[in-house]
């Protein structure tokens, strides 16, 4: 066997590898997640067995059991995946166009910017409901073109994209402060309890618009993995192997920004999951890709989880799943901010 050949042994058997274990990553969150997804729904106020659930799941329960697991938790809990999975894809978007894991759609701006205008259609307009999820896709979808308007210097930098967005995102936030002290209590409560990012009360319509979001974006996000891929390598090695370099980048910030404002609509700025998610995809998986699959995975498990944990660990208290989420995240951002600087990246 000729050295060219040992070469292309070597590769085709590592890329072999790395699939297996691709595979098995991905079989074995989405089992963790099937049983998240399950236990969710056998608790409650009135408790019922995971193997009821799943019998109910598929048809086979009772009218009681039906009722309670098909019409009361049902919608929330698949709300909660749907989301989950749509900030882990997101967030794998980002951060593989910018090359860098601060680049999640919470830490640069879109959300925030969704949260202005959430806030101002509750405090303001007196809006809810729907109304207030599209004035959330409205306010992501303008943040993101206005940081793209503004990072643009005959190209966009990942570097000049991010400093922006957090740039916009203190700004979106001082609004939306301003927005809350001007507002009467209740109107700020009601506002705040929608900043935390919650789940409580979420119904069939969130899981339509989740599932169309979902039906649109995911698909094209797998078939553009490649072009993440290549952009990963930098902007001069993507120009040389014929991408079309900024059409591509502002096709993956359109599908990323899509999903961010969909999820955020759905259920609030729920923290750091798109954050935390694609890096620990890219961890469990070795790949040196974005991981899309294994990133939406990632992101429902930590919303199940987190919901299930925001509900009850801590006895009658409910708690937003936004809030438990940010207990975990975090702390990962502030690990991660001192790895960077003790690695003399950090600036």
């Amino acid at each position: 066997m000729t050295t060219a050949e040992e070469a292309i042994h070597i590769v085709s058997r590592a890329r072999a590898v790395r699939q297996a274990r691709t595979v098995a990553v991905v079989a074995v969150l989405a089992v963790l997640v099937f049983a998240t997804f399950c236990v969710s729904l056998s608790l409650g106020d009135f408790k019922i067995p995971v193997v009821d659930v799943v019998k109910t799941l598929f048809g086979g329960g009772d009218r009681a059991t039906e009722f309670i697991v098909n019409r009361l938790r049902l919608p929330r809990a698949l709300t909660g995946l749907m989301v989950g999975a749509a900030l882990g894809m997101s967030g794998a978007i980002f951060q593989s166009i910018a090359r860098n894991p601060l680049a999640s759609p919470d830490i640069i701006g879109v959300t925030y910017g969704a949260s202005a205008f959430a806030v101002f259609a509750i405090v303001t307009l007196g809006m809810t409901g729907l109304a207030v999820s599209g004035f959330a896709i409205v306010g992501a979808i303008l943040t993101a073109f206005i940081m793209y308007v503004l990072a643009w210097r005959h190209g966009v930098s990942s570097y000049r994209l991010i400093l922006i967005g957090i740039g916009i995102g203190a700004i979106a936030t001082s609004i939306t402060s301003y927005l809350l002290t001007k507002a009467r209590v209740e109107i700020a409560q009601q506002a705040l309890i929608w900043l935390t990012g919650s789940l409580n009360g979420r119904d069939w319509s969130n899981v339509q618009a989740m599932t169309v979001t979902l039906v649109i974006a995911a698909p094209l996000s797998v078939w553009l993995v490649h072009r993440l891929r290549i952009l990963q390598l930098g902007d001069e090695t993507a120009y040389g192997l014929g991408l079309r370099v900024e059409s591509s980048r502002l096709g993956l910030i359109v599908i990323g920004v899509f999903l961010a404002a969909v999820a955020t609509a759905a259920a609030g700025p729920i923290g750091f999951v798109a954050f935390v998610g694609p890096p620990i995809a890219r961890r469990l998986t070795r790949s040196p890709g974005p991981a899309m699959i294994s990133s939406a995975l990632i992101g429902a498990l930590v919303v199940a989880l987190s919901d299930l944990i925001a509900q009850h660990a801590f006895g009658e208290t409910q708690l937003p799943v936004g809030v438990v989420t940010g207990v975990v995240g975090a702390p990962y951002l502030m690990y991660l901010l001192a790895r960077t600087n003790r690695v003399g990246s950090g600036g």
